[in-house]
């Protein structure tokens, strides 16, 4: 297995030896280890049932929503052991995508970007939450878009503006991470090389982990590639070189689409 981890400080996250399971004795993930350097595009890629999404979602802890999934090893997050930190802290700090937009359907376009400080108990001004919106809601290029409707149902929007909607959601919490679960994969070509063209923008301050079956939007997105297959991970490296140089002969089978 390649992969490229240290206890270097120049990472902004490593996985250590990371297990889950949601049955005793069966791993969904296996052993995993690696490091990821701020301000970078990682993508998962990997066969549907691969684990994927199952380690994407233990950097935020979502698995102890759970009482049968149990996480085992260390998730360093700038150093610190998220598994020592407070969950609703991490959730923070490691803000979520999922595949589906998922604007919370009761409130305006206004209150879900704000969604993350009621949900955390954290007061602010009327001129902070007016600050807080309108910055999110422009650093996912929906502020033109929608700042005569803030009052409206997140609902009411498109797909794609939806989904950039949860992005702002996700950033409104000024997270160190942004982590996304096939964020596209609902949405239309036009609407996903929108989604697209914010992840390369949001890079430059953000470092993003992305779950995608799609090889060439990893191409076209990521800085470096993680290949998974059956809870493990094969192979870690630069996309370029996975994808003109695969090391692993799964990777290559993968990539060429002996299986899918």
């Amino acid at each position: 297995m390649e992969n490229t981890i240290t206890t270097d400080n120049k990472y902004i996250l490593e996985l250590k030896d990371v297990s889950v399971s949601y049955t005793p004795g069966k791993n969904a993930v296996n052993a995993v280890s690696a490091g990821i350097k701020p301000n970078t595009v990682t993508a998962i890629m990997g066969p549907s049932g691969c684990g994927k999404s199952t380690l994407l979602r233990a950097i935020n802890r979502m698995h102890e929503l759970y009482p049968d999934i149990v996480t085992t090893g260390e998730i360093l997050l700038k150093g610190e052991n998220i598994f020592d930190m407070n969950p609703m802290k991490v959730r923070r700090l490691a803000g979520m995508v999922f595949q589906r937009p998922n604007p919370f359907p009761t409130m305006s376009i206004s209150d879900n970007v704000l969604a993350g400080y009621k949900l955390n108990n954290i007061k602010l001004s009327k001129s902070d939450k007016e600050e807080i919106v309108e910055q999110s809601l422009r650093s996912v290029a929906l502020w033109d878009e929608v700042k005569d409707a803030i009052g409206k149902k997140g609902t009411f929007l498109s797909g794609g503006q939806q989904q950039r909607l949860c992005i702002a959601r996700a950033l409104a919490l000024k997270p160190e991470l942004l982590l996304m679960d096939e964020p596209t994969s609902a949405l239309d070509p036009i609407s996903t090389n929108r989604i697209e063209e914010l992840i390369l923008e949001l890079k430059k301050q953000y470092t993003i982990v992305i779950v995608t079956h799609n090889m060439s939007q990893a191409a076209r997105l990521s800085d470096n590639s993680m290949f998974m297959y059956l809870g493990e991970l094969v192979e870690y490296g630069t996309t370029k070189q996975m994808f003109t140089k695969p090391k692993d002969k799964r990777t290559e089978d993968y990539l060429t689409g002996v299986f899918s």
